[in-house]
Order: C-alpha cells, then sequence, then structure tokens
C-alpha cells in the first residue's frame, strides 16, 4: 500500500506509549516512600491519591530537566506501533508545550525507543487539534473534539470515563487494529 493510501493514526506519548505513571510513582518512592502499589482512586489523577502535602510535588517533578528523558516505554508499545507502521501512516502527537523541558527530552527518547518513526511524524503541540483517521489517547479533552475514531487508552485517572472505546493494552490495540 502507497504511504499516502494509509490511514493516519496519531498516538499520544505519555501514559500511551511512555508509561509516565511509572516515573511518577518511582519518584515519590525514591523521594517520600509512598508505596510503588499505592491505592489509586478510579477516576483521580496519581497527586490526587498521595498526602495533601505532596499534591504540588508533581509539577516539580515534571519540569525538572530530564524527567521525560528515561520514562519506561509502556508494554508491547514498541512491537506494536512497528507492525502498525505496515497498515498507517502513524504519527506521534504529544501535548509537549506545556512543559518547557519536554520537549528536548521527549524527542530524544522517541529516538531511543521507536527510532523507526521519522522526524515528520513526531508533533509537538499545545492544543491537539489534527487531522487524522484515528487518534490513540489517555485524555478525552483531546478525544473530545477529534472528528475521527477514538481510542481511549486506560490510565487510573480515565477509569470511571465511558462513551468511548476503550483499548487497556498494546495487545489490545493490535488486535483492533491490525
Amino acid at each position: 500500500m502507497n504511504n499516502e493510501d494509509k490511514p493516519r493514526l496519531a498516538i499520544d506519548m505519555d501514559e500511551v506509549l511512555a508509561d509516565t505513571h511509572h516515573k511518577f510513582l518511582t519518584l515519590y518512592h525514591r523521594d517520600y516512600g509512598i508505596a510503588m502499589d499505592i491505592h489509586q482512586e478510579p477516576g483521580k489523577e496519581l497527586h490526587e491519591n498521595l498526602p495533601h502535602d505532596l499534591n504540588g510535588q508533581w509539577k516539580i517533578y515534571i519540569n525538572e530537566k530530564g524527567f521525560f528523558r528515561d520514562i519506561p516505554p509502556m508494554q508491547d508499545a514498541i512491537e506494536t506501533v512497528k507492525a502498525l507502521q505496515e497498515r498507517y501512516n502513524v504519527y506521534v502527537v504529544s501535548a509537549a508545550m506545556e512543559f518547557r523541558n519536554s520537549l528536548e527530552d521527549k524527542l530524544d527518547w522517541l529516538g531511543d525507543h521507536f527510532p523507526f518513526i521519522p522526524w515528520t511524524h513526531i508533533l509537538f503541540t499545545g492544543e491537539k487539534i489534527i487531522a487524522a483517521d484515528i487518534m490513540i489517547d489517555d485524555r478525552i479533552k483531546n478525544l473530545a473534539r477529534f472528528d475521527g475514531r477514538k481510542l481511549l487508552f486506560t490510565s487510573p485517572h480515565n477509569l470511571l470515563i465511558t462513551g468511548y472505546e476503550r483499548v487497556n493494552t498494546w495487545k489490545e490495540v493490535a488486535g483492533l487494529l491490525l
């Protein structure tokens, strides 16, 4: 299939390709002894499940140079995205403008873990106003105004959200799209 004929697939980075949640847990565990398996109330952000005095710490972590550089990839993401490229024009779309230091970190991270995605298919943006056929994201604010097929990637903060086609793992993504 000619690349121009392939459907466009937009994939979010944080909590979809990159296990940002695990990175936060690792830092909270290192700095405050918070258990890696902390109980997280469905529908709440991680920081809302922590002691009140730590509620703003996530902003400090996420704005540090290097925060996004060493986040582990989500299980099966690399293999699945590579396979998806056979059928789709895959684009990574990340709202990276909010955190100044994230741009370089995210670009380097993608180069390490997804070197097969060309730089022309990496979109760092503020709002995700894009034209694609399918979008995979963990945030409904990004999916709400999207006109194509919407796949909500499960994360603790979105467990109570209904009305979207949900995927829990990259193996599920593969089952739907490959």
